[in-house]
This record gives structure tokens, C-alpha cells and sequence, in this order.
């Protein structure tokens, strides 16, 4: 059995889609027989402390203010001497963007005594997500000691196609899935609707304005008559430039009826929607932030759902799916009309489409991760 210290730089939200896919990374490793532990940053929000945990334990209390936000990026000796003092052998951890000569240091440390340490970069390249000033001048930090970071690894993990990143060997894995969270689609089509679902906290690359920009073009149009294409967009606009881009769509256009904006849904409430759904939307505009392989979450879902799904970027695991359509990765209005005609033209069954991604199980993620060391 293989000790594993699992890294994170944030805490952990109980509806937040990267803290399920973190618990199902832990998930996993224990399942490929290894002993995990769970260290991430957080603030206790009983007194505002920040705090390094592991599993539900405190390490080391950072305190409050200033102070405690240097601690955060220059002190990692509490982790250093949890790690070699415990036996671990291996760190899977989380880039936060983060490189800096602390951290390169903690690496080295651990290096030196044994243990050997990946990077996972979840979306790469990621220079184009920043914008704010203040997130550039982190960023800007990144840049100048990200490489000197990446020589102290054993590898760069990537959802990516990259054989190097940053001059560091990749270990190649898709996103994967953890079955038991996710219920399978109960069939429930009616006959002249079709019904779209995008599920995302929504970011300008997932191009959910496409669809609606469609759908402006699709009520305007004679194809409509045959059938009413409703859009469910689910989840929080992570900022103003995403609010703007679709809600005044909407409402310039008079889509409030085709176009409804759920806010976050968990649980029973998402499960019923998706119930209803038809097709998931995926990302349509990952070229806005210079992506073209990406290996995203939000796909392997919807296929574990069993509902066909729609993207633009090149996914490798579905790229001949008859389940998936493929629309340019460019600013054009989708075409709603083509979606109809596909739509009418898949026949697989939610069931086989959920067996289609079987291998894609975040257990079998994380031992391509393991055999690779």
C-alpha cells in the first residue's frame, strides 16, 4: 500500500464541482489500494483562522490577517515535516499557480528525502483566465518560477495532449467519473420540444451566449415550427462580463421562455432537471482562452448522465461518439436547427452511453497516474 498525501490549496465546498472532483481523485487512490491523506488550505469559519488540515484535523494555525496570508505562500515547513515524518511517498498535488522560490523549495525538500511529487495543472495553457490586475500580478510571480518548479517535479499531470509542460514530462489522464454520485437519465422525452442543459459556474470559454444568440436566430426563422427548443443554463455567472454577455440576449430577444436561468441546482433538484433534459451543452468557446485539447469534467457528466452532448473543443475520448455533435470553435450562433436534426437522429439509449465511458473511471485516472511512477 502506497502512502499518498493528496495537495490542495483551497478548502472544500459541499456543492462545488472542483471539491467533488478532488474527493473523487481521493476516492480513487483508495481505491487503487493506497492510503490517502487529505491536506488543503482553509479558513475555519468559526474564528477566521487560516489553517492548514489534514483530513478533518488541523496541522498548523496560521492566524489571522497579513501575517497569516504570507504564511500561506512562504511557510510550507509544517508540511514538509508532516510529509517526511510520516512516511509518505507520494504528494499529488493541486496547482494553484502558484510557483514561487518557497514551493520550489518544499519540492526539493521532498525530492531530497524520497518522496516523489506530481502537479496536476487542470487546465492548461491558462495564462488567457486572468484578467484583473490584481490576479495578473499573481500570475506575472507564476511565470517567472513555474519552469524552476516543474525541474523539482516527477511530472506535470494533464487533461491535455502535451508531452512536456514547462519543460517537465506530462502524465497524460482524462477527467474522470465517479459513477456512484452521478443517477443515471431516466428517458422522458416529449414529443415537439427538445430541451438543452449547460451546467457550469459559467465562464466566458463555455459559450453558453452561442446557444442563446441561436436561439434568437431559430425563433426568427420558419425551422421553428416544428419544434420548441428550450435552453436550462445551471449555475452562478462567475462575473459581469458573463452576465452580460447572455442576459441581455435574452432579454432584447424575448427568449424568457426558451431560456431560463436556474442559479445552482444540487441534488434531487439537478437530477429532476436533468430528467427533463434532452442534450448537454459543453464548452463552445474554449478558443476565447486559447484552448483546443481539453479533456473537461462537464463531458464525461453528461455521458454518465446517458444524454447526448454537444462541445467544440477536440475531447479525445469522444471525438467519434455517435452520442456527441461538434460545432465550430468560433463566435457564430449555433445553429439550433442542426441540433434539432441530430438530436432525431441519435438512437443509443442513456444506458449505453453511460457503458460507453466505464474506463473513464477516476479509479482507472489515478492508476495510470501511479503505474507511471
Amino acid at each position: 500500500m502506497k502512502d499518498v498525501l493528496y495537495l490542495s490549496f483551497h478548502g472544500y465546498s459541499k456543492h462545488d464541482g472542483i471539491s467533488k472532483k478532488k474527493l473523487a481523485q481521493i476516492k480513487g487512490l483508495k481505491e487503487c489500494g493506497c492510503h490517502v491523506v487529505n491536506c488543503y488550505y482553509s479558513i475555519n469559519t468559526e474564528n477566521g483562522h487560516r489553517v492548514w488540515m489534514v483530513d478533518d484535523k488541523i496541522l498548523v494555525d496560521l492566524g489571522k490577517g497579513i501575517q497569516a496570508k504570507i504564511r500561506k505562500r512562504v511557510d510550507y515547513k509544517p508540511l514538509s515535516d508532516y510529509i517526511i515524518g510520516n512516511g509518505i511517498s507520494f504528494v499529488y498535488m493541486r496547482s494553484d499557480h502558484n510557483a514561487n522560490p518557497f514551493l520550489i523549495a518544499f519540492i526539493k525538500q521532498l525530492r531530497n528525502n524520497g518522496v516523489a511529487v506530481v502537479m496536476e495543472i487542470p487546465t492548461f495553457p491558462y495564462d488567457q483566465e486572468y484578467s484583473a490586475l490584481k490576479n495578473k500580478a499573481s500570475l506575472f510571480i507564476d511565470k517567472l518560477f513555474r519552469e524552476k518548479l516543474a525541474k523539482q517535479l516527477n511530472a506535470i499531470v494533464t487533461f491535455s495532449s502535451e508531452i512536456q509542460i514547462f519543460g517537465k514530462r506530462t502524465i497524460q489522464i482524462s477527467n474522470g467519473i465517479d459513477f456512484s454520485s452521478i443517477k443515471l437519465k431516466q428517458s422522458n422525452r416529449v414529443e415537439g420540444e427538445l430541451h438543452l442543459i449547460g451546467v457550469a459556474e459559467i465562464h466566458f470559454w463555455h459559450g453558453f451566449d452561442r446557444i442563446v444568440a441561436g436561439l434568437r436566430d431559430y425563433y426568427r426563422s420558419d425551422a421553428s415550427t416544428g419544434c420548441n427548443v428550450y435552453f436550462h443554463i445551471v449555475g452562478e455567472f462567475s462575473g459581469e462580463r458573463e452576465k452580460n454577455e447572455i442576459v441581455p440576449l435574452i432579454k432584447e430577444n424575448r427568449l424568457e421562455k426558451y431560456v431560463t436561468l436556474h442559479g445552482r441546482l444540487f441534488d434531487e433538484g439537478l437530477d429532476i432537471l436533468f430528467d427533463q433534459a434532452d442534450m448537454g451543452i459543453g464548452s463552445l468557446a474554449r478558443h476565447r482562452s486559447g484552448i483546443t485539447f481539453i479533456k473537461t469534467l462537464k463531458n464525461r457528466e453528461y455521458a454518465a448522465r446517458g444524454i447526448p452532448f454537444i462541445y467544440s473543443e477536440i475531447d479525445e475520448d469522444f471525438e467519434e461518439m455517435p452520442y456527441t455533435m461538434k460545432v465550430p470553435a468560433d463566435e457564430s450562433p449555433v445553429d439550433i436547427k442542426q441540433i434539432v436534426d441530430f438530436y432525431h437522429r441519435v438512437t443509443i439509449i442513456p444506458e449505453e452511453i453511460r457503458d460507453s465511458v466505464h474506463h473513464l473511471s477516476w479509479k482507472n485516472q489515478m492508476q495510470i497516474v501511479l503505474d507511471s511512477l
